[in-house]
């Protein structure tokens, strides 16, 4: 038994930073729902619906890495009160917003208090729990992200069908004052007690070229991936991010310690997590085309339809279930048992469904079973090979490898579906065919990760 019993409030304390957190990823997908109204009402043209939508993502990804250095300098709970209140206040700017260029503003606003939303509640949950309570509490905290995804579109169409478009920002805010007023009361302070000084350069570069790389992913479907748009961002990230990694490791206190990459450990759960959220990402992108445009469900009715992943997640990860059988098994194992059957539920979505749901659905249970089991081991991986006192770097490289990940998988899947369908294929092969390589991305990613594990814990006994 660890020698630290915890804080003794510290299942509240989860309660609260995941009420935070989910508002959060509500933000991520509520907003898909509302484009029509916006582009009746704002009279808003293609480019300033895509801008609504990436100025959150953009900010939000290119923020993560400072946001969480920042709360290991400045105080976890510093960051967490700051996150809610600029998030809070980003939400009620845009639900007032009277033109595009406010509400793409306002969106740039929220996405900052998303990053230090999302590093710092994943850092407060790893400094509270003892190390045997963590993958419980990060398997919850993975559980959430699951419930976000799906009650996203879902919370979208209710408030849509009662109220104007600005409801959906608006709602944010009675969370955000509930969250201030409970993360106040309730959450302890925790820095780095070493006070190193801020790496104002490693963050700006880590800043501009995690933006870039994630614009050049999201412009490559629309542009074309040969366009001057998408290879000048992608070089522009690649000379910046290179520059980052040369200025880190040369940095008397970097803000990303360049040494993380050694470890094997660390190494193992980030390739596989990169891996398993391109699989995931892409084939959740291809999963709701499949079921408007190939099985002919409504945008609500295809939502409803998905929930079945995330229940699976929810209902494994809040009874205790995934981390019970991730101690038996070991954190090597569980990533591989899990993606394993994240890619069989890929492939049941995929290659299964004879024009109707019933492939669908065992895909969306295998899938929420596997992301149970894997998602919560790979980010305990990741944090515990990272020292406590960085907890909020450590955060920090778990959205950003989600977030790259995930913008990486729509696009190639999203790629892979329209050449399909150029070559003459029809719309549901196509789909397929997505399917196929996420599948085989996710598997991939599961052996890698396990091998690499196996390999870091051999060598540490």
């Amino acid at each position: 038994m660890s020698s630290s019993p915890g804080h003794p409030r510290r299942w509240l304390i989860l309660g609260v930073i995941c009420l935070a957190q989910l508002t959060v990823l509500l933000d991520n997908t509520v907003l898909n729902v509302a484009i029509p109204s916006l582009t009746r009402e704002l009279h808003a043209a293609t480019s300033g619906i895509q801008w609504m939508i990436n100025a959150y993502s953009l900010v939000q990804s290119g923020l993560l890495l400072s946001a969480g250095s920042a709360a290991d300098r400045y105080g976890r709970k510093r960051m967490l009160i700051a996150g809610l209140a600029l998030f809070g206040t980003g939400s009620l700017v845009a639900g007032l917003a009277g033109s595009t260029t406010q509400l793409i503003a306002a969106r740039a606003g929220m996405g900052v208090g998303g990053a230090l939303l999302l590093t710092t509640t994943l850092a407060v949950a790893m400094q509270i729990f003892t190390p045997e309570e963590q993958p419980k509490a990060i398997g919850v905290w993975s559980a959430v992200a699951a419930l976000g995804f799906a009650a996203g579109p879902l919370i979208g169409g209710f408030v849509l069908n009662h109220f104007r478009w600005g409801a959906i920002f608006l709602i944010n805010i009675p969370v955000a004052v509930l969250g201030l007023v409970a993360v106040a009361a309730l959450v302890p302070e925790s820095k780095n007690p070493r006070g190193e000084g801020p790496d104002l350069l490693g963050a700006l570069l880590s800043t501009i070229g995690m933006a870039a790389l994630v614009f050049a992913i999201i412009s490559g479907p629309r542009h074309g991936w040969t366009s001057a748009r998408v290879l000048g961002t992608a070089a522009v990230a690649v000379v910046v991010l290179g520059a980052f990694a040369w200025w880190e490791s040369r940095v008397a206190e970097p803000m990303l310690d360049v040494r993380f990459f050694r470890d094997q450990r660390f190494m193992g759960a980030v390739a596989g997590a990169v891996l398993i959220t391109f699989g995931m990402g892409g084939a959740l992108f291809l999963l709701t085309q499949h079921l408007q445009f190939v099985l002919g469900y409504g945008p609500l009715e295809a939502g409803l339809r998905t929930a079945p992943l995330a229940l699976t997640v929810v209902l494994l990860n809040f009874t205790g279930l995934s981390a019970k059988w991730s101690r038996r098994l070991g954190t090597p194992v569980s990533i591989a048992l899990g993606m394993a059957l994240m890619s069989l539920g890929l492939v049941a979505v995929g290659q299964w469904d004879s024009g109707g749901y019933g492939g669908t659905l065992l895909g969306l249970l295998l899938i929420g079973a596997g992301c149970a089991v894997a998602n919560p081991a790979m980010a305990h991986a990741i944090m515990s090979a990272i020292p406590p006192e960085r907890a909020g770097v450590g955060a920090g490289i778990n959205g950003t490898v989600a977030e790259f990940g995930n913008g990486l998988g729509v696009a190639v899947l999203g790629a892979v579906l329209s050449s399909s369908v150029a070559s003459g294929k029809s719309l549901s092969a196509g789909l397929g065919a997505g399917q196929m390589v996420g599948a085989v991305a996710v598997l991939t990613g599961g052996l890698l990760a396990a091998g690499l594990l196996k390999r870091a814990e051999g060598k540490a006994a």
